[in-house]
């Protein structure tokens, strides 16, 4: 069923009852020629684009819970493509035009607002850095503009600019960056792949990797064995613990990242903003709440749950940004399991094991990825070879020292 406003009268003048589920929940097959291990949207996009762009359909998305149970589900539902260095900022610029056409290409409303990301600087060393982002961006034909004080203070009127500790000098703007509704994105790419042939298999946890040879046969669920030519993991926080079933061990830690909402007010803002004296950023959902988050927690856990340090540390940064915001109340907080990797950089590659691809260390940016880490991640499985945009991303760029240290701050994860 194509969604449409013809659909939509419809079905509102015969009661809602026509509505054909948004896609099927098949019984495992025996075999399948793809697997791919986690139904977040990294694995959803990935079985959509496997069929779209490379005609494999015989293929089944594993996932432990329900759809949406990860962190596609747990994020702050940012996008932008402001980055530095070339091979990401060109591999998310391509996820930035992907989101751009994303709601025509699934026919699903994804709810994809570009109302622009504006980084804070608060220094001239940080303004300098910023600028030559900026440049690099533009170097690489991707929209950026260096604002100063004055016309910051005109789009944020809310900013503390003066009296702060840290007096706001000015932002890189990226107009075309902005926020998407993240449930809306895995339901849209789940329904898509499940059009186009691809099983969608909630409540089968993976519980071993079959590998004879050196090569896969299969994976153990708690459904049974199911059979595959080929697998690929995209199970990010959980991605150590499923590659060490096929006996890798990954250069990534897991680490908790939370996110909060607000109670629900008037329209206050209308970009989304991060601060540059702090790892904090907020926007405003379309009910009112305003979403907000900062530093991972500074310890290991699969817990999807914080610790009160982080909390605290969030809410510091809010008031200091936005002095009103003291007076909101804050009325949730959820967290998601982080793959960080050891340079801040993701690894789409394939690996040691004949069969066996690897999806994983997406650190802080990992939903606003998800139509390009699936685009090529379907590209790499399809051929069995990188496609230039992921090709930098390679799993042994560790051992050989060609890392991609976007932020400039050590092979350490908690530092990126």
């Amino acid at each position: 069923m194509d969604y449409s406003i013809f659909g939509l009268l419809k079905n509102a003048l015969t009661g809602n009852r026509l509505w054909a589920p948004v896609w099927r929940d098949p019984a495992p097959k025996q075999r399948y020629d793809t697997l791919i291990v986690g139904g977040g949207g990294h694995g959803l996009a990935t079985a959509y684009y496997l069929a779209k762009e490379h005609g494999i359909t015989d293929v089944a998305v594993l996932e432990k819970g329900y759809i949406g149970s990860g962190n596609v589900g747990r994020n702050t539902t940012i996008i932008r493509s402001n980055y530095l260095l070339p091979a990401n900022t060109h591999f998310y610029e391509k996820s930035l035009q992907l989101w751009e056409g994303l709601e025509q290409d699934l026919n699903y409303n994804a709810m994809v607002s570009q109302r622009g990301v504006l980084n804070l600087f608060h220094s001239d060393a940080q303004r300098d850095a910023y600028a030559r982002r900026g440049n690099a961006m533009r170097l690489a034909g991707v929209d950026a503009d260096l604002l100063d004080a004055v016309t910051v203070r005109a789009m944020v009127p809310g900013i503390e600019m003066q009296d702060a500790r840290f007096p706001v000098k000015g932002g890189l703007l990226q107009q075309r960056g902005g926020t998407v509704r993240h449930d809306a994105v895995a339901w849209g790419y789940a329904r898509a792949a499940d059009r186009r042939g691809a099983d969608i298999l909630q409540n089968t946890e993976v519980t071993g990797i079959r590998v004879e040879a050196g090569r896969v046969l299969g994976v153990e669920t708690t459904r049974g064995f199911i059979g595959a030519r080929r697998i690929g993991l995209a199970a990010a926080g959980h991605s150590s613990r499923v590659a060490a079933m096929a006996g890798l061990r990954l250069p990534i830690e897991s680490h908790v990242l939370q996110a909060f909402v607000s109670e629900a007010v008037k329209p206050l803002l209308d970009t989304v903003v991060t601060f540059g004296a702090g790892h904090f950023y907020v926007s405003q959902s379309d009910k009112g709440g305003l979403v907000f988050g900062g530093d991972i927690d500074g310890y290991n856990s699969y817990a999807q749950r914080g610790s009160l340090p982080v909390v605290e540390e969030v809410m510091e940064c809010a008031v200091t940004l936005f002095p009103a915001f003291s007076r909101l109340r804050y009325l949730r907080q959820w967290g998601g399991v982080m793959d960080m990797s050891m340079d801040g950089s993701p690894i789409i590659d394939r690996t040691p094991v004949e069969g066996l691809f690897l999806n994983c260390g997406w650190c802080y940016g990992g939903f606003k990825a998800t139509p390009a880490s699936g685009w090529c991640f379907a590209h790499t499985i399809a051929t069995g070879q990188p496609h230039p945009l992921n090709a930098a991303f390679r799993l042994d760029r560790f051992a050989t020292g060609a890392v991609l240290d976007e932020k400039g701050a050590g092979a350490r994860p908690n530092l990126h």
